[in-house]
């Protein structure tokens, strides 16, 4: 048969036309494959921290140094780095922060708190609210625990706003008991975080 014959003609066709469907029934899929990166913004980022003492709480704050998040929908598979200024924690009293820093955090050694994220959980909604679990490794004083957040996500456009709580066992992750004989204070600190970003594709 030769390449130019009307028969041979028509089997390229064809086969054209098939390949075509096939990519149009895959187009979908290839689509939602694609990984979805979140770009934190560190000016529109709060970090609020919470520590019970006997007789009062004590509320500081923490500052956002970057955050990257990248992941693939299909597969929840994650990556990228959320890094937080340690040396940045204050609580508006200069003696109790000098002692934090020094004797709790020891943020001169150990200067970045991050969380890198390994896997995402949950279905993203091209908008409006999404309820995720991200599933991490959380590094502090130089050690890394296993963490999983659960994460409210809002998204409009290419905008994402996401908040999540959590605990900190700081004492049981080796870190110094600040109490002192008048002012005592409990094992764990809780953290709040909210934040706005950037989705790209």
């Amino acid at each position: 048969m030769r390449p130019g014959s009307p028969i041979h003609s028509g089997q390229t066709f064809r086969a054209s036309c098939i390949a075509l469907f096939v990519c149009l029934l895959l187009l979908p899929s290839m689509v939602a494959a694609q990984q979805i990166t979140v770009n934190l913004d560190p000016a529109q980022t709060k970090i609020q921290w919470t520590l019970e003492a006997v007789l009062h709480t004590v509320h500081g704050t923490f500052k956002l140094r970057s955050g990257s998040l990248t992941f693939d929908p299909q597969s929840g598979a994650a990556s990228g780095e959320i890094i937080v200024d340690a040396t940045s924690g204050e609580s508006g009293n200069h003696s109790r922060d000098q002692k934090m820093h020094k004797e709790v955090l020891e943020s001169q050694r150990y200067p970045a708190i991050i969380f890198s994220p390994t896997h995402v959980m949950g279905k993203v909604a091209d908008r409006g609210t999404s309820n995720l679990q991200v599933q991490g490794v959380f590094h502090i004083h130089g050690a890394n625990h296993d963490l999983t957040l659960s994460l409210p996500v809002e998204i409009s456009g290419d905008t994402v706003k996401a908040s999540t709580s959590f605990v900190v066992p700081y004492q049981d992750w080796g870190m110094k008991d600040p109490s002192t004989f008048f002012l005592k204070v409990e094992k764990t600190v809780s953290l709040s975080i909210s934040s706005v970003g950037r989705i790209s594709q």
